[in-house]
């Protein structure tokens, strides 16, 4: 985020669109029940669709879909002699082109499918113009795939055939990606819906993490003990930052782990550094000395200080104050700061997040443009530019908002904090996930030991960056969870998470990124799962999503036990070329958002308005989905779009790309989009246009 002055926005926000009546929500939900019930319940293996184009019986009207748009069409006649079984006329005589995904819903889980692939070529007329690949539940089934060479012509009717096996929810998805012009289908059958003949066989035999033996977390995780030197750490913690501090746009990811125990260390944070105490409190872990975030390298300018973390340490402050001046992505959680703790350095600040914390002394918030707070105890909060949000907060300041701009809830409604590795007592490596809070104030440790669950390293399958997602996802369905080493993974195949109450946890910013338009992950509608510490990162061929939550149609109730996503991060651009049609889709109901950052990138590498194209940040379509310090920045058209019912944002932020306005104006009418939703957020800011709605 740039820094701007107040009200830089505000000619260009006039079209944030906030439903704020009963009526207007109690419409939005009306067309969206209409919808549901006129879903077409499909017979199993008699699903045929008519791509881009009406209903042309058996083919129903094109449905099922997400992303691209329908073809212009043609009226001239097609071959289809080289096709057995072929669709009627109407069908191949119109199309869906662009980048798109149908996911089938409402088949047999388990169950084996036919899947007919129907095309033609009714625009170019020459092979090499159009190339595309095509998945099939995130293997890719077609590679540079040219309709017009395949066939021998244009206006020949061509069908791929392939098998493919439903989703434990019951659905088949097919991605389309383009590779030159657009990717392109006419037609799309899913037939059969036969159950495999059960064979007595042995289940599969997991693969875990060893249980005898410190896990092998790989090169790029430092792991102290008190018995170590200081200087000997002091060393190995300055060789790290002084790698990172500057390397806003590099490849190294590093994870820094203190075991129970006390250290006399400095500790300053750079890009991708994450900081971690490995006990089961904050306090069991003691830092004398400091854990800061400068802005030196930027000359105090802190708004570009993302992609860092600090995490479950006592901190017992000896210079003074602390300092934690961090824009986007730069969590400060289960920490205990005793002393005073500053989040600028002396120039322009943009963030940013803290939670299940104690700051014995003031927090100064100085240059920050915006901050959440949430479930905390501060000694005292002095300062406040635009838009400062507490949820939970004991401590907080007096509600105040616009003057000064104090946004004060009392309690958080529902929140789950953070899974986090740890050492128990005889020196084995877990991983604690924290229970369901509701209507929570203060830390979730001011009483001892947070109730919640242990899981032995065991049970995770510990990833490494060459890992290949074939590898990753053989470990899911296996039911183990996740533990993704520092690194960048090139996924060349999406990650299903299918298995109910699934943990999966990025150490030290590990970043997964998508190769050949991918989807990298996705996310069964089941319940509890948990999604930390990732950074996804769009590729140069586009992507439709970079992580979906629920498959399209999701309906079952997860209030008891809902999926979260914590510290998790998206990218599109400024490492390099980059796009993406939309970055996070919601699906499921009753999904807790705790610190995201969806970025479409204005500066670094790939950057420009057609360069990193991305059209919507979040897509909410789920029900009773609570966002905390929710980013979002840049993107093309609505930055967050939420429609149905409960949904809950605190501290939401929408910043637009003032480089792209004019190019915008002329694409969209009325402007610069920013939220459009059908509830009432607290602390809301567009830009540097901000709203309270309460």
């Amino acid at each position: 985020m740039k820094a701007l002055q107040p009200g830089a926005w505000l000619r260009h926000s006039r079209s944030l669109s906030i439903s704020l009546t009963i009526l207007l929500l109690l419409g939005s939900l009306g067309v969206l029940l209409a919808l549901q019930i006129s879903h077409p319940a499909y017979a199993a293996g008699n699903l045929q669709i008519n791509a881009g184009g009406g209903a042309a019986a058996p083919f129903i009207a094109d449905t099922d879909f997400s992303g691209g748009r329908a073809g212009s069409g043609t009226t001239k006649a097609i071959d289809t002699s080289k096709v057995t079984n072929p669709a009627p006329q109407a069908v191949y005589q119109t199309d869906r082109v662009g980048n798109f995904t149908y996911t089938i819903p409402n088949l047999t889980a388990g169950a084996s499918y036919t899947v007919r692939l129907h095309f033609a070529e009714i625009y170019w007329t020459a092979a090499g113009k159009r190339a595309f690949n095509v998945s099939i539940n995130g293997s890719q089934v077609l590679s540079n795939f040219d309709i017009f060479a395949t066939a021998g012509g244009a206006d020949i009717a061509v069908v791929q055939q392939f098998s493919a096996t439903a989703s434990t929810t019951g659905t088949i998805t097919i991605q389309f990606t383009t590779v030159k012009d657009n990717a392109q289908v006419n037609g799309i059958e899913v037939l059969g819906g036969s159950l495999p003949t059960p064979t007595p066989t042995s289940p599969p035999t997991p693969t875990p993490t060893p249980t005898s033996g410190p896990p092998n977390f790989g090169p790029n995780v430092y792991v102290f003990d008190p018995s170590m030197s200081s200087s000997s750490i002091q060393s190995t913690l300055d060789s790290i930052y002084n790698q990172q501090q500057t390397n806003q746009f590099g490849t190294n990811r590093y994870a820094v782990l203190f075991k129970p125990g006390t250290y006399n260390v400095g500790i300053n944070v750079g890009f991708y550094e994450q900081v971690l105490g490995l006990g089961l409190l904050p306090d069991d872990v003691v830092i004398n000395g400091y854990v800061n975030v400068n802005a030196g390298w930027n000359n105090g300018n802190a708004t570009q200080n993302f992609w860092r973390g600090a995490e479950n340490m006592k901190v017992i402050e000896t210079s003074g104050s602390a300092q934690w001046a961090v824009a986007q992505a730069g969590p400060f959680r289960r920490m205990d700061v005793q002393g005073n703790l500053n989040l600028w350095d002396g120039g322009y600040s943009s963030g940013g997040f803290i939670a299940d914390t104690n700051i014995s002394g003031t927090v100064t918030s100085g240059s920050e443009q915006q901050w959440l707070s949430r479930d905390s105890q501060y000694g005292h909060w002095s300062g406040g530019v635009w838009n400062m949000v507490f949820v939970g907060v004991n401590g907080a300041p007096p509600q105040s908002f616009p003057n000064p701009p104090e946004t004060v809830v009392n309690q958080a409604p529902v929140v789950r904090e953070k899974p986090f590795l740890y050492i128990d007592s005889s020196g084995s490596y877990k991983v604690f996930v924290p229970a369901l809070r509701t209507n929570s104030q203060g830390t979730s440790w001011a009483g001892g030991s947070a109730a919640g669950t242990s899981l032995p390293i065991s049970q995770f399958y510990i990833a490494k960056p060459s890992d290949t997602a074939a590898t990753i996802n053989n470990a899911l369905a296996q039911g183990l969870n996740l533990l993704f080493t520092p690194g960048v993974y090139q996924l060349n195949g999406t990650l299903q998470v299918t298995h109910p109450n699934t943990v999966v946890l990025g150490l030290g910013l590990a970043t997964l990124t998508a190769q050949n338009g991918v989807i990298p992950m996705t996310v069964a509608d089941v319940d509890g799962v948990s999604i930390a510490g990732l950074l996804f990162d769009a590729g140069p061929v586009n992507s439709p999503i970079l992580l979906q939550v629920g498959p399209t149609g999701s309906s079952l109730d997860h209030s008891a036990n809902p999926t979260l996503l914590s510290d998790v991060f998206f990218r599109i651009g400024g490492a390099g070329a980059a796009q993406a049609t939309q970055t996070l889709v919601v699906n499921s109901n009753n999904v807790l958002l705790d610190d995201l950052w969806l970025w479409r990138a204005d500066h670094g590498t790939g950057v420009g308005w057609t360069v990193n194209p991305a059209t919507n940040g979040l897509i909410v379509n789920g029900s009773n989905v609570t966002a905390y310090g929710l980013f979002v920045e840049h993107y093309q058209q609505y930055q967050v779009t939420a429609y149905r019912h409960r949904d809950a944002l605190y501290s939401p932020t929408a910043e637009h790309e003032p480089g792209g306005l004019d190019e915008w104006e002329q694409r969209w009418m009325g402007g610069v989009q920013g939220w459009s939703v059908s509830h009432q957020p607290s602390g809301l800011g567009s830009g540097q246009l901000l709203l309270l709605q309460r």
